[in-house]
C-alpha cells in the first residue's frame, strides 16, 4: 500500500478536516468513541502501540512504560479521580497490524492513542480520523504525523534529528554519506539531512540504500566508506540511520573500517543509545567520537526524575524499559500531555471529542523543560513546507566520549529556519 508523503498529503488533509468537523458538530455523523472501555464515564481508556518481536525496528519499551504509567497514576488517585485504562497493541511493523490496532482502539472506545510508534500511518490514520481519535505523541517516523489534523506530535521526528545532525556535520566533514533503509519512509531521509548540510554551507550527502532487515551490511559499509573517502584530501563522515539495524550495520562497518581510519560517524537517537554503545564495546567500539542528535536532554538530566520515579515504583524489574530510550521518553511526555488535557477538561466527560477540542483550543502544555511549551495549531511556522503539525523543532547534540553518550553543547538547537528552507513540498 502506498504511503502518504508530505508531497501528497495536502488534498487528503481537507477530507480529514471535514471528518473532524463532522465529528465535532454533530453526533449524527457517527458515534463519539471514548467514554471508557466499559461504556462508563468513570474510566478513561487510551491505547499505546508499537512493534515488538519483529525482524525490523522494535519498541517494546513504549507499551511497557504506558502500562507502568497507568499502574502508577491509578495508585496515586487516577486522572482527576478517574481510573486510567491503557490498552497495548503490537503493530507488527506492518500495515495490517497497524490497522488492526487502530480498529481495536475504536472498538474499545479509546479516547486517544498516546505515545506510540508505527511506520504505517497510511493504514492507521484513516481509521483514527474517521472516529475522531487523537494521536498524541507519536514517535515521529512518518511525515503523516506532521500533517494529519488529528496528530499532536511532541517532538520533531526524523526531520528535526536529521536537519540538526546535518548542520553539525557540515562543520566537521566535507563529504557525508547517508546509509538508510531502502523503504518509502527511508526515501524521506536524504532531503532532511541535506537541509542541515546546506544550511551549514556543505554539499548534499551521498545516498546509500540498504535493506531494512538485513543480518549483515558488508556491501553497504564498503560502499559508504568508499564514497566518504573518494576525495583523499578531505575528511568524510558516514551517517547510518537504520533504526534497530544500525548496530548491525556498525558491526559490519567496524570490520572494514581499518582501511579508512579517518572516517567519522554520526547518527540519530533511536538508531543508537547508551545500551547499544555499551554492547558494541564502549570506548573501543565503533561509536566512539560519533555525534548523535536527540529530541530531549540526556538521560542523566534531572528533568527525567519524575519519569524515573514511575519506573522505580511500578516497573523496576522490567528490562524492556530503558530510561535512555527515546521511545520511552516520548511516551512519558505524551502521557504528560494527556494528563494536562484531562486536567483541562476537569469534571466534564472525557471522550475523543472533548480531548480533541481541548488540544485544539490553543492550550499550552508544560513538559517540565523536556520540550518547549507545546501548543498545536494546524498551520504553524512549518506549514508552508509540509509540516503543519510540527511545533517542536528543537534538538539536542550529544557525542560519544570514552564510551559515554554526553552533551556536546548546552541547550537546544532550533532548526525551524533550516527546515523552512528544505525542499520537501
Amino acid at each position: 500500500m502506498p504511503r502518504t508523503t508530505a508531497r501528497s498529503a495536502r488534498p487528503g488533509l481537507r477530507a480529514a478536516a471535514a471528518l473532524i468537523a463532522c465529528a465535532s458538530l454533530t453526533v449524527g455523523c457517527g458515534a463519539i468513541p471514548g467514554l471508557g472501555g466499559d461504556g462508563s464515564s468513570t474510566d478513561i481508556t487510551v491505547m499505546t502501540w508499537a512493534p515488538e518481536e519483529t525482524d525490523a525496528t522494535n519498541k517494546p519499551g513504549m507499551p511497557a512504560f504506558a502500562s507502568a504509567y497507568a499502574r502508577w497514576i491509578n495508585a496515586h488517585g487516577g486522572l482527576d479521580g478517574r481510573k486510567l485504562r491503557v490498552l497495548t497493541c503490537n503493530d507488527e511493523n506492518s500495515g495490517v497490524g497497524a490497522a488492526k490496532c487502530a480498529r481495536r482502539a475504536v472498538k474499545e472506545q479509546a479516547v486517544a492513542v498516546v505515545g506510540s510508534y508505527s511506520q504505517h500511518a497510511d493504514s492507521f490514520f484513516p481509521i483514527l480520523e474517521g472516529s475522531g481519535i487523537s494521536y498524541i505523541g507519536g514517535y515521529g517516523t512518518t511525515s503523516d504525523e506532521f500533517t494529519s489534523p488529528l496528530s499532536y506530535p511532541v517532538n520533531g521526528g526524523q526531520p528535526v534529528l536529521l536537519a540538526a545532525l546535518g548542520n553539525e556535520l557540515s562543520k566537521q566533514c566535507d563529504a557525508t554519506v547517508l546509509v538508510r533503509p531502502d523503504t518509502i519512509a527511508g526515501d524521506e531521509l536524504p532531503t532532511l539531512l541535506n537541509a542541515g548540510l546546506t544550511a551549514g554551507k556543505s554539499t548534499d550527502a551521498t545516498d546509500v540504500r540498504a535493506p531494512e532487515d538485513a543480518t549483515a551490511y558488508n556491501n553497504a559499509a564498503h560502499e559508504a566508506l568508499q564514497q566518504a573517502t573518494a576525495d583523499e584530501t578531505v575528511p568524510g563522515c558516514v551517517v547510518p540511520a537504520l533504526g534497530d539495524r544500525t548496530s548491525t550495520f556498525m558491526d559490519s562497518f567496524r570490520r572494514v573500517r581499518e582501511e579508512y581510519p579517518d572516517v567519522a560517524t554520526g547518527t540519530v537517537l533511536g538508531s543508537v543509545d547508551q545500551t547499544v554503545i555499551d554492547a558494541s564495546g564502549g570506548s573501543s567500539g565503533p561509536y566512539e567520537g560519533s555525534y548523535v542528535t536527540s529530541w530531549y536532554p540526556g538521560a542523566t538530566d534531572q528533568r527525567w526524575d519524575a519519569m524515573k520515579k514511575v519506573i522505580s515504583e511500578q516497573a523496576f524489574t522490567d528490562t524492556r524499559i530503558d530510561t535512555g530510550d527515546a521511545g520511552v521518553q516520548t511516551t512519558w511526555i505524551a502521557y504528560t500531555v494527556f494528563k494536562a488535557v484531562v486536567d483541562h477538561i476537569g469534571s466534564g466527560d472525557v471522550n475523543a471529542d472533548t480531548v480533541r477540542r481541548a488540544l485544539d483550543s490553543g492550550m499550552r502544555i508544560d513538559t517540565g523543560g523536556l520540550t518547549p511549551e507545546l501548543r498545536w495549531q494546524f498551520s504553524d511556522k512549518l506549514g508552508s513546507v509540509g509540516f503543519p503539525r510540527l511545533v517542536n523543532a528543537n534538538a539536542t547534540l550529544q557525542v560519544v566520549r570514552e564510551g559515554q553518550l554526553v552533551s556536546a553543547r548546552e541547550g537546544f538547537i532550533d532548526v525551524t529556519q533550516t527546515l523552512s528552507t528544505a525542499d520537501t513540498v
